[in-house]
């Protein structure tokens, strides 16, 4: 279902944030350097972040990227879903509940799963509302350097 990216796949996850980014899940595209930047920090195991790669059926499915991080408000380790991206010829079949759930499973000890959508993005409202997130009122700001 999910497994650990591993060198070979570079190439394969390069494409796939290619198509994540030029989708609309996302307010802008990003400069292809931070794809390899972020894969090959997920390839030599970085704590900061997990990188894995969706399959149903021995097919390429698509892609999720969480990062770690400590939470005081949650009280323990908060694991970002940065990106969850699942093929238009894949949507539909469950896949994104199974991802959910496979990741809460990878990291169990989390007190806390976040992370954030598109306004146009409706119908991975419904996914998250389902599986049980909830909205959060914070407005975020970014500092980029």
């Amino acid at each position: 279902m999910i497994r650990k990216v591993e060198k070979k796949d570079k190439d394969l996850f390069l494409t796939l944030g290619q198509e994540f980014y030029s989708s609309d899940a996302v307010l802008h595209k990003i400069a292809a350097e931070h794809f390899k930047a972020t894969f090959d920090a997920a390839a030599e195991g970085s704590p900061y972040l997990g990188l894995f790669i969706i399959e149903q059926d021995g097919q390429t499915a698509g892609y999720v990227l969480v990062s770690l991080t400590w939470s005081n408000e949650a009280g323990g380790l908060t694991v970002w879903i940065e990106e969850i991206y699942i093929r238009a010829a894949f949507q539909g079949q469950g896949l994104g509940s199974k991802t959910l759930d496979a990741i809460q499973k990878e990291y169990d000890q989390a007190v806390r799963f976040r992370l954030e959508i598109t306004p146009q993005n409706q119908g991975a409202a419904r996914l998250y509302r389902r599986m049980g997130y909830q909205p959060l009122d914070y407005l975020q700001m970014v500092l980029d350097k």
